[in-house]
């Protein structure tokens, strides 16, 4: 049952071979096996892709709930020791992954010699429990659900611009001036800006010469001075202390309470391996995470609705 709920998340059989040191070969025959044991087809296979039956569905939706409470059980026999073992299947954003979470792994490693790491990154908002992840990091004001989240750091977000495009196009004095006479460039799934100030909410569509859906990209741009951004502090931190980057308009902040969180699924008992890396995160980031040191003077200006 863990080999076929690994291949359907994984998307093909060679996927979940190498994701459990297993070869393609091993993982056809058990599924061929489990079939047969089943009387029924659960994969449709074709050269390129697999695709679960009408009946695979359903076996699948009930596998994954099997799985969980093996691991339960697992857990609470083991609840009483740090040690964890297994792999680890983690999602998280792109940009924060390599900055934040990709330079940490080797000591994390190393405090966990029985564990192992599938880190995939994407900002794309994952189905945890559909595509089989023990967790994800998400960026976000996050609504109610049947997942579990703990609140890791708090992420504060800033209008800057480069000194060289500031040069070339003047200070904005006001959102009024921003709004009309500057570039403005973002994501296009950060489009437009609702920003809490002195008068409450506004709302700011960017002005650009550019329209991409990628966060890196726009960073690379603010950076090479072709507009105003709005980013996160854990984004352009080192650039906002070295010069490179200038706060603009400080009295507004980001209008929704955006966190950085470990989502993770509903279970009575958290399993070993998910309980350490949570832990690892919230001692690496905290309620001032490192991200934000020498912006002190900024975090505590005073804003009708602080983000984060």
């Amino acid at each position: 049952m863990e080999i076929f709920a690994r291949v359907v998340s994984a998307g093909s059989m060679s996927a979940a071979g190498r994701e459990m040191s297993l070869s393609p070969a091993v993982v056809s025959k058990r599924i061929r096996r489990l079939e047969e044991k089943l009387g029924t087809r659960l994969l449709q296979r074709t050269t390129r892709q697999i695709a679960m039956t009408e009946a695979g569905q359903g076996f699948y939706e009930r596998v994954i709930a099997i799985l969980a409470s093996v691991e339960e059980a697992e857990s609470f026999v083991s609840r009483g020791s740090a040690k964890a073992r297994g792999n680890l299947r983690v999602a998280v954003p792109t940009s924060f992954g390599r900055l934040h979470i990709a330079p940490h792994l080797g000591r994390f490693l190393s405090e966990n010699p029985d564990l192992s790491v599938n880190l995939d990154l994407s900002d794309d908002f994952v189905d945890i429990v559909g595509d089989g992840y023990d967790l994800a990091v998400r960026i976000a004001e996050l609504s109610d659900s049947s997942l579990v989240a703990r609140r890791l750091a708090p992420v504060h977000r800033v209008l800057c611009a480069s000194p060289e495009y500031l040069a070339k196009h003047g200070v904005p004095i006001s959102i009024e001036d921003l709004a009309s006479n500057h570039v403005t460039i973002a994501a296009t799934n950060q489009d437009p800006w609702r920003l809490a100030g002195p008068s409450g909410i506004e709302t700011v569509r960017t002005r650009a010469p550019l329209k991409t859906n990628s966060n890196e990209v726009v960073r690379e741009c603010l950076l090479a001075g072709v507009g105003v951004a709005l980013r996160s502090t854990w984004d352009v931190g080192p650039e906002l202390r070295e010069g490179k980057l200038q706060i603009l308009l400080p009295q507004y902040r980001a209008s929704k309470d955006v966190g950085l969180h470990a989502v993770y699924p509903s279970r009575q008992f958290l399993p070993a391996k998910v309980r350490v890396f949570i832990d690892f995160l919230a001692g690496l980031y905290g309620t001032s995470p490192y991200w934000d040191a020498g912006l002190d003077d900024w975090l505590r200006l005073p804003s009708s609705a602080k983000a984060g």
